[in-house]
């Protein structure tokens, strides 16, 4: 459902969060932490410190959606927090990037293609 939605961005929440919040915990941390509005268009992606868990935070036209995600093996490649903004904005692609174990920083990822031609 998170890959084939149309949100262009996600908001990780940089270093760990405690995971015992759930949609008010989280939706505050949003506004309060990140300077953000927990009803954009977006979503708000938090890590535990083992980094074996994930939620996301979105809005849906009359309602918070909650997903949580559980590794049975292995971690997430969480990014470092090495400044002192509170979260880092992302594209689909980098998220998509994360979710199947991978670093948001690929360098040899393939380029989008944007000339439509046909032979």
């Amino acid at each position: 459902m998170i890959r084939g939605s149309n949100i262009l961005n996600a908001y990780l929440a940089k270093g760990p969060t405690d995971l015992r919040k759930s949609i008010d915990g989280l939706s505050i941390l949003v506004q309060e932490s990140f300077h953000l509005d927990p009803f954009a268009p977006c979503l708000f992606v938090f890590c535990n410190r083992k980094r074996d868990k994930l939620k996301i935070l979105y809005w849906e036209y009359n309602g918070f959606w909650l997903y949580y995600k559980r590794l049975e093996k292995g971690t997430f490649q969480w990014p470092k927090a090495n400044d002192a903004s509170p979260s880092l904005k992302i594209d689909r692609r980098q998220l998509n990037w994360l979710l199947d174990g991978l670093s948001i920083n690929q360098s040899q990822a393939h380029r989008e293609v944007t000339e439509r031609t046909l032979i």
